[in-house]
């Protein structure tokens, strides 16, 4: 197969979809790979490095998305990208369709087979692909919060773990999973006063056994979010429904009611965020302020650390990129129920139901598309 492996173009994004060691496993199994020149500069990999590895370098975008079958990335296509891609190419990489509608009608036209990376999905109901830049964005949702905890930064001017006679701050994590866990022990490790909140009891009873003392469980609801975050310096929000727009947990009347100079962190965003007030924002312009409430939006955190969120992410893409260079799609997806999962938009049909879901359009059911 002929794989590309194009520059990120998204603002502040330094991530690449392959590494050179990811090269040498799809050229030693007789793959062709081409790489667009300094792909891999901002995670640290020089092109000289995919050359050795045996990658051919290709000096534009246009010319990588125009020669390879299969292009591996890692942020979803934006809207220069969107002519490039071809009829049956395909696209592996994260998509987050549910979040952005017109991204979902450019690929719907482009003919193209969308394979997204958060909804590859084991019979666990985890994500594996999913995980790895959860486990980023959790850890620096809590080194963001405090930044911008900082009176210069336009916070209320608190230092997470506080000191000897003075409080910490309360941080409040809304969502029990990959993020929140991530990001909880974090903010508990600086010294913090957490609370975890989730609507799994048995998710509560598990993290309330593993989680240092200054990590309290409180169970999920519209009454609980309202009296914790009155009292919150940072909140954030890590709640995921795979494929599907993500729950407005904290609504626009509740911000009057929290502490001027409060963080909240929407690490949700991705899928819509979990806060009424959010909006996408971007490394270059990180905040904007609602209520006296700073409100932190990155749309790719991980982003901020490519070294690090490369190699995590690539550690966990690669097996399944092997997988659809050996067999094609359709029999690497047949073959694998966790990489069928994983199709969302193929041929001008959307065959992932909570896509299909979110903007009202007609659902094909997968498997349709794989006989």
């Amino acid at each position: 197969m002929i794989i590309g492996v194009p520059k990120e173009i998204k603002n502040n994004e330094n991530r690449v979809g392959v590494t050179p060691a990811g090269v040498t496993e799809f050229v030693k199994r007789g793959h062709t790979v081409y790489v667009q020149s300094t792909a891999g500069l901002g995670s640290g990999f020089a092109d000289e490095e995919y050359i050795n590895a045996g990658a051919s370098m290709l000096p534009t975008i246009e010319e990588t998305y125009a020669i390879a079958e299969m292009i591996i990335k890692v942020k979803e296509p934006i809207e220069s990208e969107y002519p490039l891609i071809k009829k049956d190419q395909l696209v592996f990489t994260y998509f987050h369709f549910a979040s952005y509608e017109p991204l979902t009608h450019a690929m719907i036209k482009s003919g193209a087979v969308c394979l997204a990376y958060e909804t590859v999905e084991k019979t666990d109901r985890s994500l594996p692909l999913l995980i790895p830049m959860s486990e980023v964005a959790g850890r620096m949702s809590v080194q963001q919060g405090a930044k911008y905890l900082e009176k210069p930064m336009g916070g209320r001017g608190i230092l997470l773990g506080g000191v000897p006679g003075v409080k910490p701050a309360k941080v409040v994590v809304l969502g029990g999973g990959i993020v929140g866990t991530q990001a909880a022990k974090m903010a508990a490790g600086l010294g913090a006063d957490v609370t975890i909140m989730d609507i799994s009891l048995p998710r509560l009873r598990q993290l309330d056994d593993l989680m240092p003392a200054n990590i309290k469980t409180e169970y999920s609801n519209e009454y609980n979010i309202r009296e914790e975050i009155k009292n919150a310096d940072l909140v954030i929000g890590g709640v995921l429904i795979p494929g599907a727009k993500a729950p407005k947990l904290i609504t626009r009347d509740m911000l009057p009611t929290m502490k001027k100079g409060a963080v909240i962190c929407d690490v949700a965003i991705d899928q819509g965020g979990c806060f009424e007030t959010s909006r996408p924002t971007t490394h270059a312009e990180p905040i904007y302020t609602v209520d006296d409430v700073i409100h932190y939006c990155v749309a790719n955190m991980p982003g901020a650390v490519p070294y690090t969120s490369t190699l995590a992410l690539t550690n966990a893409t690669l097996p399944y990129a092997l997988q659809l260079a050996e067999k094609g799609w359709k029999k690497a997806c047949s073959d694998n129920n966790e990489l069928k999962l994983g199709l969302n938009v193929v041929g001008g049909k959307v065959v992932y139901h909570g896509v299909a879901e979110a903007f009202n359009l007609d659902y094909t059911p997968v498997e349709s598309v794989l006989n």
